[in-house]
């Protein structure tokens, strides 16, 4: 498995800036399930402040004097902060030391999502929405590196699998929780909450993640040189076309189901989802060490496969049920499968960037795949979904098979 100079076994120790040592002579036995669980929370912001005003879009329009449709542009507004500046600021932030800009993009977080919460005007929420995106380039740019950076050499795909815990969660338990706290409350209690547990989370970083140092000039990302080393186009292929496709139904399933008269079951649809998606967080961190390839074939058929089934067989109530547990099981580990397979791609010359072109990819793919399901809605009808997920499909099952010599290896380097 490739690893950073810092977690790399047998590598040379060293001082970082404040004199401590590093090296093979720190490394842990066990994962730090404090300190991972913090970033896990970080992930849990990161993904609950993308999708949070799907949940509150009626209120936030009244409040906002827009439109539902206008208010839903606050989530692709953060996408595209996340995609315009997850590559140029990872680069240009490669030299700080990891704690301090981690805590950066929390601060971003607190900041952006308080700012919403008392805005009352629709250009200056969708400014603050813009800077939350912005924060979130530089999160999940670092969070999958520093997981790894935690833990020993053979229980980093664990160490990332408990990080990204945080986006099913976020998911299946986060979205509906501040639905809920918005509708007894008021949205803008929903954004102030999260501005609070991101003021706890910043004091629980702070006090137990270990800080790392930056690179350095000469090691500093290079996007065009990641490119060109194998095994890091596929995964980025993977990435993009694989959230495109979950992304085309996901964003309308509530569409979807109320168009199949399960529309009040809605909820109850997506905690099956998410409930899933746990057990696939805990199959992939328990196996990815060992079986990263299969894995992710095997995802990749669990989704095309619950696709078919909700286009052949969505009349029937029970096959719905049956296609949200397919569909959870195949993409609750895929953010951790990607991102292992992009950083063991990319090495300890092109992990960074490797990263960086994958959290672009990732909300350029999930910005696309808003903007493609409702064109499909309004020109084929909510029918037509399930089967453009199979569509695209095909060929991520195709990549990730014929990827075997790089990027989705059958044989991984040995650890």
């Amino acid at each position: 498995m490739s690893t950073t100079p810092e977690t790399a076994a047998g590598s040379p120790v060293r001082t970082d800036g404040d004199g401590r040592r590093q090296g093979a002579e720190e490394q842990p036995q066990k994962l730090p399930m404090f300190a991972l669980l913090a970033l896990a929370t970080a992930v849990f912001i990161t993904s609950l402040t993308e999708t949070l005003p799907a949940g509150l879009l009626p209120a936030m329009s009244r409040d906002l004097n827009v439109s539902e449709s206008a208010t839903g542009q606050t989530v692709t507004v953060y996408a595209i902060g996340t995609a315009l500046t997850a590559i140029p600021l990872t680069a240009a932030t490669a030299g700080w030391r990891r704690k301090r800009l981690l805590l950066t993009a929390m601060i971003g977080f607190a900041v952006a999502n308080t700012v919403t919460a008392v805005s009352s005007a629709y250009g200056l929420t969708m400014a603050a929405r813009f800077v939350a995106g912005v924060a979130a380039g530089l999160a999940w740019a670092l969070l999958a590196g520093y997981a790894r950076r935690l833990a020993p050499v053979r229980l980093q795909g664990r160490a990332i699998a408990v990080a990204m815990a945080g986006i099913p969660v976020a998911l299946s338990l986060g979205v509906p929780a501040g639905t809920f706290l918005g509708k007894v409350t008021d949205w803008r209690v929903a954004f102030l909450a999260m501005t609070g547990l991101t003021v706890l989370l910043l004091v629980w970083i702070a006090a137990a993640v270990p800080d790392y140092p930056g690179q350095e000039r000469g090691e500093r990302p290079k996007m065009l040189h990641a490119l060109r080393v194998p095994g890091v186009a596929p995964v980025l292929f993977v990435t993009l076309v694989f959230v495109l496709a979950h992304t085309i139904i996901y964003a309308y399933i509530a569409t979807f189901l109320d168009d199949l008269g399960l529309g009040g079951n809605t909820d109850l649809v997506l905690l099956v989802f998410g409930a899933a998606s746990l057990a696939s967080i805990w199959i992939v961190g328990a196996q990815i060490h060992r079986r990263l390839r299969v894995l992710t074939v095997a995802s990749s058929l669990l989704v095309a496969v619950a696709a078919a089934v909700l286009a052949v067989l969505a009349d029937h109530t029970a096959f719905v049920y049956v296609a949200a547990v397919l569909w959870g099981l195949g993409w609750g580990g895929v953010p951790t499968l990607l991102q292992t397979a992009a950083g063991e791609a990319g090495g300890e010359t092109a992990a960074d960037a490797a990263q960086a072109m994958l959290v672009t990819l990732w909300n350029v793919a999930m910005a696309g795949g808003g903007v493609i399901g409702g064109v499909l809605l309004d020109l084929s009808g909510s029918d037509s979904l399930p089967w453009s997920v199979l569509l695209l499909m095909l060929p991520v099952i195709a990549v990730v098979v014929l990827a075997r010599g790089h990027g989705f290896p059958a044989r991984r380097q040995a650890a």
